[in-house]
């Protein structure tokens, strides 16, 4: 784990977890993004975890780490959040996740499986929660699995289906579910696009509110806004002839995390 904390943190401070995509690197992610620049504005903690894999994917197949208190990468990543709240003033009431790539699918594992950590989630090119469940794998196994069919996008089911598999990763919770924003390139045959309309289905199921309208050419040129409800809890980006990764919007997210930044959304 590395950890960003500001001279001017708060005294109660949000923390960011920021995850880095396959093959990369914590260090990638802090010089790639802005998160710990802004924090020495808005005084939050970046945490930035480090996959252990040998291709430095993250575990988003395995149950154990797909379910809560499972184990694997995502409870690992959860005892990051403990330590920086234990250990330099985190706020554990304001904790936020946003990833790129296989961290935009740990984003959504850590949505589904810790909803009582995380308020917010923003995820960048990733897949739905549960999309990539291998059977044979297992927590810690030196080398991610890797599922071609919820890659190649051929994952498909109903809004029900999907809202379904998030609850059975936490059975018997009961309490509300970090509000989610999703980006995905419509040029993507990494993780191809038709993951984002998976991802919009599972969450507006989870989350309990109804696709709304589209708005074009929002935040930028060429992107296309996909707003559920009231756009408070649900919003998709869809980013025309974007390959994969559709590129951070670092000031973007910290407002959808409350925490300044611009509202370009």
């Amino acid at each position: 784990m590395y950890i960003y904390v500001p001279t001017t943190r708060l005294s109660l401070a949000p923390i960011i977890v920021a995850i880095h995509w396959c093959s990369g690197s914590a260090n990638d992610y802090f010089s790639d993004t802005g998160y710990a620049t802004y924090a020495d504005t808005y005084g939050y903690i970046v945490i930035y975890p480090d996959s252990p894999s040998s291709d430095n994917c993250w575990d988003v197949a395995s149950l154990a780490s797909l379910t809560h208190n499972g184990g694997g990468d995502s409870l690992t990543i959860v005892n990051m959040v403990k330590y920086a709240t234990a250990n330099y003033g985190g706020d554990a009431s304001k904790v936020y996740a946003t990833g790129l790539s296989s961290g935009a699918m740990m984003t959504n594992v850590l949505a589904g499986a810790y909803p009582d950590v995380f308020k917010s989630c923003t995820a960048y090119s990733g897949v739905p929660d549960g999309c990539f469940y291998v059977s044979t794998a297992t927590a810690g196994m030196a080398q991610a699995a890797w599922n071609t069919t919820c890659s190649s996008g051929l994952s498909v089911q109903t809004a029900q289906q999907w809202g379904n598999l998030v609850r059975s990763y936490y059975p018997g919770y009961t309490g509300s579910y970090p509000k989610m924003a999703l980006y995905h390139g419509t040029a993507d045959f990494t993780l191809a696009y038709p993951n984002l309309a998976e991802e919009m289905k599972e969450w507006s199921n989870v989350l309990g509110v109804s696709w709304s309208q589209n708005i074009s050419n929002t935040p930028i040129a060429g992107y296309t806004k996909m707003v559920y409800g009231d756009g408070t809890k649900l919003i998709g980006f869809s980013a025309m002839d974007v390959g994969h990764s559709v590129p951070v919007r670092t000031e973007d997210d910290l407002w959808w995390h409350w925490l300044g930044g611009s509202n370009d959304m």
